[in-house]
């Protein structure tokens, strides 16, 4: 339901003290929307497959299947098909994630006359803007032809057919001028959207065009993915340093860019691009003073500021992510690879690793609640919690505060334009941003290991992880922030 609280969070009226509560503390609260697909409990699509004359049936996208089954061979991005029959009415409807999340039919009008009035009403209630879900999925092509099958393969690669289709830009400038194009108010959108170029995130994020405020891209994330998401490889810092740099100067003059590392479908950063063992302080306040002197907006995941680590997992008994598990029973019982093969690119990857509960503190449930949650505790929480941080101001957590003091108060960490340093160093990124006459310049080793500068590291320390840091060798995992005045 669009336009309610699901009971086991609460009620609007909860709701509506939550937003007061936010906005009284001079905050804003943006809302998730959800509108690529719906869920199959949802009254749209109860109703769409009671029959096939019903009116809301062209509200999903339903089709005859074939000789050999479902309308086309596209996969769902969630393994298997993307096609699931119905077997009262005989066809099969369209879920390009779970079986359960049947895509609505943008080419529908009355489909985005509906969603246009549930997101007024959001509006309407006082929420600040949108976080919006796969959005450059809406577009399909016409026909739904058949994708590429992979070597290797089951399933063909449905993406050139729904990611960034030929109706994107009108139907988000259409959703422009019905939500957003009347009201006064400040409000916030930034649409998902993984595939996407710089180029077209230029369009999508270009103020005139009036489609969104900025975008969430996938790309700096997929560096230590293989032929799969699950055939993890060591993450190399030149391609990395490249892609932020691409995104950097791509967007420099027009559109916006989004900061992240982690967030609900990621693992967390400092076990993922850091050292979550021997140097986890230092490679996660690394991690926030890269990310946090780019150029753009930073989204911080829950637990991020504290240095969150990924979960030890075990056996495919401890996952819970409906992406995870579909992966694991179809590469063991389908291509029949062995568990052990499977378990370790699991182990790394998983969405379940940024789901675990928040650790507020060292108590049995980490602070996060008396009973069972979703997913366990990490076993770090005694050691890696809110409550320990939030009393040490030499934490992770305090870290995180004075980079967020640092954007607030100095116009170069917000509008400095951006230039990369040492773009071939295998283990030093370094970059400066650019005002007027103030430059910063930002170094980081990204190793274990002492590391030597090969540019001269002058001017006034800003911020850095390590005390008293001076000299051209950068400890491990050591990120330093210098002010330099430009003659």
């Amino acid at each position: 339901d669009y336009q309610d609280i699901d009971a086991m969070f609460g009620t609007l009226e909860d709701f509506d003290r939550l937003l007061a509560g936010v906005h009284a503390r001079g905050m804003k609260l943006i809302m998730d929307l959800v509108v690529n697909h719906t869920s199959d409990e949802h009254p749209w699509f109860i109703e769409s497959r009671s029959s096939r004359d019903n009116p809301k049936r062209d509200w999903y996208w339903w089709r005859d299947g074939t000789a050999d089954g479902p309308p086309n061979n596209w996969g769902s991005i969630f393994s298997g098909s993307a096609w699931q029959l119905d077997e009262s009415t005989g066809q099969y409807y369209l879920h390009l994630f779970s079986r359960k999340q049947p895509d609505l039919n943008w080419e529908n009008s009355e489909v985005r006359q509906a969603v246009y009035a549930m997101m007024n009403w959001w509006l309407d209630r006082g929420v600040d803007g949108f976080r919006m879900d796969v959005i450059n999925l809406l577009s399909k092509t016409p026909g739904l032809p058949d994708g590429r099958i992979p070597a290797g393969g089951l399933f063909g690669d449905g993406g050139p057919y729904y990611l960034n289709g030929p109706r994107l830009h009108e139907f988000l400038q259409e959703m422009d001028r019905a939500v957003f194009a009347d009201r006064e108010a400040e409000l916030l959108t930034v649409g998902e959207t993984p595939g996407v170029s710089v180029e077209l995130a230029r369009v999508l994020t270009d103020p005139a065009n009036r489609e969104l405020d900025m975008v969430f891209q996938f790309e700096h994330m997929e560096l230590d993915h293989g032929t799969t998401k699950w055939d993890h490889q060591p993450m190399d810092l030149v391609d990395l340093k490249a892609n932020l740099a691409k995104w950097q100067n791509g967007l420099s003059d027009v559109g916006w860019n989004s900061l992240y590392w982690n967030n609900h479908d990621q693992p967390r950063i400092v076990s993922r691009y850091g050292d979550d063992e021997v140097h986890w302080y230092e490679s996660a306040t690394l991690l926030a003073t890269v990310l946090h002197m780019h150029k753009g907006t930073p989204y911080i995941y829950q637990g991020e500021e504290l240095g969150m680590t990924n979960y030890p997992f075990s056996g495919i008994e401890d996952y819970r992510d409906v992406e995870s598990l579909n992966h694991y029973y179809e590469a063991v019982d389908r291509q029949r690879i062995p568990p052990e093969k499977v378990l370790p690119g699991l182990r790394i990857v998983s969405r379940d690793n940024a789901r675990t509960p928040v650790q507020w503190d060292d108590s049995p449930g980490a602070g996060f609640s008396s009973g069972a949650a979703w997913l366990p505790v990490n076993p770090n929480h005694v050691t890696i919690n809110a409550a320990a941080q939030v009393a040490d101001p030499d934490s992770v957590f305090h870290y995180y505060r004075r980079l967020i003091a640092l954007r607030h108060e100095d116009p170069v960490v917000c509008e400095g334009e951006f230039e990369l340093l040492l773009p071939t160093d295998p283990v030093v990124h370094a970059f400066t941003r650019t005002l007027g006459a103030e430059r910063l310049l930002v170094v980081a080793n990204f190793s274990g290991d002492v590391a030597q500068c090969p540019i001269e590291l002058d001017g006034e320390i800003v911020i850095a992880n390590y005390r008293e840091p001076t000299g051209q060798s950068l400890r491990p995992w050591e990120a330093r922030v210098y002010r330099q005045r430009i003659d």
